[in-house]
């Protein structure tokens, strides 16, 4: 299971592409409400995620996605959060962060000594990452995107490493991407 974490403020099209994406190749995805279940995205859009944060069962993560935009300031004051990441991290499992959300796993210290990207201006607090200026960057267990004109590169990293390259190109190719 894919737990995307949305708070008010999140970038809609980092969040909602590569979901789109993901869902395409059938990985299974859950919108994870942070505060609340009815979220409000950066451009007015809003959303009614899946689950609320308590209801994500750490037993079927495969990925925890972190959306960018200024929900990522949410996200970062988030215990909750913090707590999946550091799950994340102990079982092994994917994180991924984009846009100005890869500064949370920066702050974290994870992204030392690993390829990163991020939106300009956040380079500042990807501390020790070896910064790319890249699309979308895949470093062992991490993925990081750019920002929401990278948003396809984003999901279609993750839907890679998740389902395969066949499975990548052929949801590509059925996208006209």
């Amino acid at each position: 299971m894919v737990y995307v974490m949305l708070a008010d403020g999140f970038e809609e099209v980092e969040a909602i592409e590569p979901i789109d994406i993901l869902k395409r190749g059938n990985v299974p995805v859950k919108t994870v409400g942070v505060k609340n279940k009815v979220v409000t995205g950066a451009h007015g859009i809003t959303v009614t995620a899946d689950i609320g944060i308590d209801d994500v069962n750490t037993d079927d993560m495969e990925l925890l996605m972190l959306p960018g935009g200024a929900g990522h300031e949410i996200l970062d004051a988030s215990k909750e959060v913090h707590n999946l990441i550091d799950y994340a991290l102990a079982h092994s499992l994917y994180i991924s962060a984009i846009c100005a959300a890869p500064s949370i796993l920066g702050k974290k210290m994870i992204l030392e000594g690993k390829k990163a990207t991020c939106f300009p201006g956040y380079e500042k607090y990807l501390y020790g990452a070896d910064i790319t200026g890249e699309k979308a960057v895949v470093d062992g267990k991490i993925i990081t995107g750019k920002g929401a004109g990278a948003a396809a590169d984003f999901g279609f990293a993750m839907l890679k490493i998740l389902k395969g390259k066949e499975t990548a190109d052929k949801i590509k190719e059925i996208m006209q991407y």
